[in-house]
């Protein structure tokens, strides 16, 4: 096992050399400034290195840092991934209110909703005969006390703790449990959902879960599950429910067991979903979603019990959900307007959140507008001949030449498939080199001669041209069907920027920012993202990748009830555009569809 040592902080932690510094740093705590989230491109994540055995500098160290830095040792940390003992002096103070899986959250103000006060309960005497009602409202200071809490009260004598959401009593508890005090922030994607364990005294988080949404069995993306709402009206609700509702209990237990802590000390769930999602999780009808006029039944938050839907914390515990805007455009986004700050920003920032759908919003100096495009699950490695989640074995990257092919495969594993960032260089590659047009069909192989160096990575599948990007037993081929479903995502997002800048009144040149959110965008490079079209090139040097701020944005209300007010309001005043309904979106597609 090896160490490095924190020089300016009096710390030695343990590593295996498996991560890059800028991994083992985060998770231990130790603030990183990595505005790019460790793609290596903003140049923020800078500290400086000493020792015997440190890594030899990339290329792209050495076109990001100062002649002068680099001979003062200072380094990129998500660009070195060390193997022995090394020396770490920290170059940035401590930002507060961070999570380290997702980056920073803005500053707000420590307030959570839910609070615990310890306090003595005075019992009667023959002199004072007071009830315990009364001593319960002189303690607290409440106007009034449910007959339910005094019953569960009424063996306690001496200190109590009482449980508040807000100004309401929720409870009260023998003894004082002050220090008992956690909360879970949770986001729920069409395909995978995230919870976190938060201590809410601190706001620090005490451990992270994550998995497949298991809803997919009903289908990859929200039209299919409403679809499958639609043909089965008796018991799809409660099927739809109870899937989610169990993802979020086995996430509970496994963040309890991880950390050691009671299921019972939790006492508020924040979720963050799209708006079809937050249908399913409160067992609410969705399927209005999916027929004109696409009206929901509800967008407004809500605040209930959590074990009204089957949710296993404290008895007491709530449920808070975020607001959503539209049919399309969820909580998940309003919670990523807020977290970005584009309420806010001056200037013209587009953010966009990469996964099934892409739902996109344009701040015009703070004025916010908004759009949904459906993406489909190709940029997440469905819908692909040989595609699957990125997991090892998985092609994240291709680089084609006349070489050969050359890939990266998560972990270091025999290439099994194509994730969502794998389908996506490929299809650039493809481009690039010329095997595939602007107009998405494959050249003719016939056209080429056999000495050129793509006439053997292109086969022929009775009239269907193929693309060999792995030969063997275990062949991987993208397909032409492969290369159209990332045409058709491609076009989807790209008409949505081009429709909302359009009602702007702005042109993409005068963009100041693109913010990448959500777990895929985090995987989708630059490259691959100008590369395939999906943004123009005029954008390339103003994309940020701002990770999963849907949960970020749960683990904010949370924390602070001032910031929950303001993500209502957010979500009230956000414009919603319907993109088929908007003049001449047809013949924009069209054109977006072009590589």
């Amino acid at each position: 096992m090896s160490k490095i040592y924190i020089k300016n902080q009096n710390k030695a932690l343990d590593y295996s050399p498996s991560k890059n510094l800028l991994e083992i740093l985060l998770e231990n705590d130790i603030f990183i400034d990595n505005p790019c989230n460790g793609k290596g491109s903003c140049g923020k994540c800078k500290v400086k290195l000493s020792g015997e055995s440190l890594p030899e500098m990339s290329e792209t160290e050495m076109k990001l840092l100062k002649e002068e830095e680099i001979k003062e040792g200072i380094r990129m940390a998500c660009l070195v991934s060390p193997e022995g003992d090394i020396e770490v002096e920290v170059l940035q103070k401590e930002r507060k209110h961070r999570i380290l899986s997702t980056g920073y959250v803005p500053e707000f103000k420590y307030d959570p909703s839910i609070k615990k006060i310890a306090f003595k309960i005075d019992k009667p005497t023959l002199d004072n005969q007071i009830s315990l009602e009364d001593s319960i409202i002189g303690a607290l200071g409440v106007e009034e006390v449910e007959l339910q809490v005094i019953e569960e009260v009424k063996d306690i004598d001496g200190t109590a703790t009482a449980i508040f959401n807000g100004d309401h009593l929720l409870g009260i508890e023998k003894g004082d449990t002050i220090e008992s005090l956690c909360g879970i922030a949770i986001d729920i994607g069409t395909t995978t959902a995230v919870a976190t364990l938060v201590d809410m005294k601190t706001g620090k988080e005490v451990a992270t879960a994550s998995m497949i949404n298991p809803q997919r069995k009903f289908g990859l993306d929200v039209l299919t599950r409403i679809t499958y709402a639609l043909e089965n009206p008796k018991d799809s609700r409660a099927k739809l429910q109870y899937e989610i509702v169990s993802a979020i209990n086995e996430m509970v237990k496994e963040l309890c067991g991880e950390s050691g802590v009671d299921q019972e000390s939790i006492y508020e769930i924040a979720v963050a979903a799209n708006c079809t999602m937050m249908h399913f999780l409160l067992g609410v009808d969705a399927t209005s979603i999916g027929k004109s006029p696409y009206a929901p039944l509800f967008v407004k938050s809500k605040n209930i019990r959590a074990s009204d839907i089957g949710i296993v914390a404290n008895s007491r515990a709530r449920l808070y959900c975020l607001p959503s805007v539209s049919s399309y455009i969820g909580a998940d986004i309003v919670a990523g307007a807020y977290v970005c700050e584009l309420h806010k920003a001056s200037g013209n920032t587009l953010f966009i959140d990469i996964g099934t759908n892409g739902e996109i919003v344009l701040s015009n100096d703070g004025k916010l507008m908004s759009c949904s495009c459906a993406a489909g699950p190709a940029l997440e490695g469905m819908n692909i001949s040989f595609g699957m989640r990125a997991s090892e074995g998985a092609i994240e990257d291709v680089k084609i030449g006349e070489n050969g092919i050359e890939t990266e495969v998560i972990g270091n594993e025999e290439a099994a498939g194509l994730c969502g960032s794998g389908i996506l260089a490929v299809v650039k590659e493809l481009i690039r080199t010329g095997i595939v047009k602007k107009n998405g069909a494959f050249i003719k192989k016939e056209k080429l001669d056999e000495s050129d160096y793509r006439y053997d990575m292109i086969q022929l599948n009775g009239t269907k041209r193929e693309f060999v990007l792995k030969e063997g037993p275990e062949r991987i081929l993208v397909t032409q069907s492969d290369v159209r479903q990332v045409q058709l995502a491609k076009g989807a997002i790209l008409s949505g920027f081009y429709a909302l800048l359009n009602k702007a009144g702005i042109d993409m040149g005068s963009l100041d920012r693109v913010m990448i959110a959500g777990q895929f965008g985090a995987h989708l490079p630059a490259e691959s993202l100008v590369g395939t079209g999906i943004l123009p090139e005029e954008v390339r040097d103003k994309i940020y990748y701002v990770g999963n701020s849907s949960k970020t944005g749960a683990y904010i209300s949370l924390m602070s009830a001032e910031s929950r007010k303001e993500i209502e309001e957010i979500a009230g005043k956000m414009e919603y555009m319907e993109l088929g309904a908007s003049e001449g979106y047809e013949r924009l597609f069209a054109d977006c569809l072009l590589f």
